[in-house]
């Protein structure tokens, strides 16, 4: 509780800050914002190694974005039709789990309603695809 309390505090300072964040400075604010949330985040190397070991890919993006390019063997999830669907796709709430979407914000939002919804070993792709690529 006091690491979420210290993260509040700086976003504040942050927001009341003229020149605004830099870019290693909101790398290391999302750092601990994760830490604190229990968030995991995934690079590229480590969702392959993932994936060979059995893990599911779920793409959160839109079906249109999802026609025009996904990660091989992924599978459309919609953020949005998690909540109505995600039983149906994925029945073992241990598996491992790797959402992302193009920039890892829907990906972060995704990863907090599995593991509010009971799945354990849920990861977000750092950046998205934006980093993938």
């Amino acid at each position: 509780m006091k690491e979420i309390k210290i993260f509040h505090y700086y976003v504040c300072l942050m927001k009341q800050s003229k020149k605004g964040i830099n870019f290693k400075m909101r790398n290391r604010l999302r750092c601990f914002r994760n830490r604190c949330y229990g968030l995991m985040e995934i690079n590229k190397e480590q969702l392959d190694k993932k994936v060979e070991l059995g893990a599911v890919l779920i793409d959160v993006r839109s079906p249109q974005e999802f026609q025009e390019g996904h990660l091989k063997n992924a599978i459309l999830l919609p953020e949005y039709e998690i909540k109505e669907n995600v039983s149906e796709i994925l029945p073992d709430k241990s598996q491992t789990i790797i959402v992302y979407c193009s920039t890892g914000h829907r990906g972060i939002k995704a990863q907090r309603l599995l593991q509010k919804m009971g799945y354990q070993q849920v990861y977000n792709l750092y950046n998205g695809l934006e980093n993938y690529e």
